[in-house]
């Protein structure tokens, strides 16, 4: 399987912030901001790995700066790293002022997404090329947000085990 440059699987998406897509501080909802986000990281993924793919976990998203209607948000997105199935995407989310023209990076976010083949079993993906200084840098320090992530996981995991699944209106809930 031939590797693939970074460039290769990048997504941008550039929409309008209105009204409607804000909340009471008439700021971009952080709801509204994570549905593009996956939609831009799980198209990355597939344009990577030309198959179906699954969010496994979304690492982070990290809201730095506000975006309010005054300005259009635009979202993207590559693949930065890849296990044997798994694939890193990188979410860059740029605010800009339609008035000044002035852009600031809004947000950041990474996202884990597994490939399936026909039978929804994982299937391998290519390795990943980076070029840019940008990528670069995301491709050298993802080992180590892999390996917290496989920490967090098995964390989540053992609570998993101790939470219940009754139901809070069932006596034996506490």
């Amino acid at each position: 399987m031939e590797a693939k440059f970074c460039r290769d699987s990048r997504v941008i998406r550039t929409s309008r912030v209105f009204p409607n897509d804000v909340n009471n501080h008439n700021t971009l909802f952080g709801g509204r901001l994570m549905d593009h986000l996956d939609q831009v990281a799980s198209t990355s993924a597939g344009r990577h790995s030309r198959s179906e793919c699954v969010t496994a976990s979304t690492d982070s998203v990290d809201f730095l700066h506000p975006i309010r209607t005054t300005d259009s948000v635009h979202f993207e997105s590559y693949v930065t790293w890849t296990g044997t199935s798994s694939m890193e995407v990188f979410v860059k989310i740029i605010a800009e002022n339609l008035k000044s023209g002035d852009r600031k990076v809004a947000a950041t976010a990474l996202l884990t997404f597994v490939a399936l083949d026909e039978n929804k079993r994982p299937a391998r993906v290519p390795q990943i090329i980076p070029e840019t200084l940008e990528e670069k840098k995301l491709h050298e320090t993802a080992p180590d947000r892999a390996k917290m992530r496989k920490e967090r996981k098995q964390k989540s995991k053992e609570l998993a085990e101790f939470l219940t699944t009754n139901y809070p209106w069932d006596e034996n809930f506490i």
